[in-house]
């Protein structure tokens, strides 16, 4: 009895030492939800991807403009992940290049401006996935997401984990990783200033390569909707010229879309 006794003492100081993940399930924090989404796939996640994306945005007169884009991503371990945008007509040579901390725009095929903030989608729905965790965490910082705050929830019918907010909070910097999934399905983050944050939620999720992508994207402001994005075309895994990546040769070689008569 003696023995038993000391057993389950023993026993039970090893469970009220073990993490908060091995107690209630929930990552005790938000890097151990990055590293949770990286080790989910073992570097097997698609490492280029394009589509086409049709485009909704709402003017402030609250009418709608279509545009189409024709979007490239490709990660390298160097670079990390940079994203292309070509606006159509692909003949005016518009658009941008992002990568986690900086965007290129180009007009008529030139750089015309620099700025020092990046796409905040790459680190969450491609660079997470491919490289170590720790990058990964020094990219999402300048989104300012408490990484100690994890809790449960649901989105879509869905268990999620969500880091940065507690519950009934729709305003501070935040993301929501599906649990099955492994994929971003929410974020919360900072919008101009002096406006309501940027509430994006990442829909249509379908399986791409060995990974996931999100083919339907909504971003809303003070709960109106002011940007609406449905891909179609997609294709991973194929070879990208490294020069489409750079904002000096925009124009140099063969788009891949003029495969499609573009």
């Amino acid at each position: 009895m003696r023995f038993y006794a000391k057993l389950s003492s023993v026993l039970l100081g090893l469970f009220t030492a073990l993490p908060l993940m091995a107690q209630s399930g929930v990552p005790a924090t938000g890097a151990a939800v990055l590293e949770g989404m990286r080790s989910a796939f073992g570097g097997r996640w698609y490492t280029t991807l394009t589509f086409v994306q049709k485009t909704t945005l709402r003017r402030p007169d609250g009418s709608d403009t279509v545009q189409t884009w024709y979007e490239s991503l490709r990660h390298t371990p160097e670079r990390g992940t940079v994203l292309r945008i070509d606006v159509a007509p692909l003949s005016a040579g518009n658009g941008s290049l992002s990568t986690w901390d900086s965007t290129y725009a180009v007009r008529g095929g030139t750089l015309a401006a620099t700025r020092p903030t990046g796409n905040p989608f790459l680190p969450f729905i491609e660079s997470v996935y491919l490289q170590p965790v720790e990058r990964t965490v020094r990219e999402v910082a300048p989104l300012k997401i408490d990484l100690a705050k994890v809790r449960a929830d649901t989105w879509e019918g869905r268990r999620a984990w969500v880091v940065g907010a507690a519950a009934g909070d729709s305003v501070s910097p935040q993301f929501w990783v599906d649990v099955e999934r492994q994929v971003v399905v929410r974020m919360v983050v900072e919008s101009a200033p002096g406006r309501p944050p940027l509430d994006i939620h990442l829909l249509g999720y379908v399986r791409v390569g060995e990974g996931w992508l999100a083919t339907k994207i909504e971003m809303y402001t003070g709960g109106v909707k002011r940007q609406g994005e449905d891909y179609t075309d997609w294709k991973a895994g194929g070879s990208l010229a490294p020069e489409l990546f750079e904002a000096w040769a925009w124009r140099r070689g063969e788009h891949w879309s003029r495969e499609k008569g573009n």
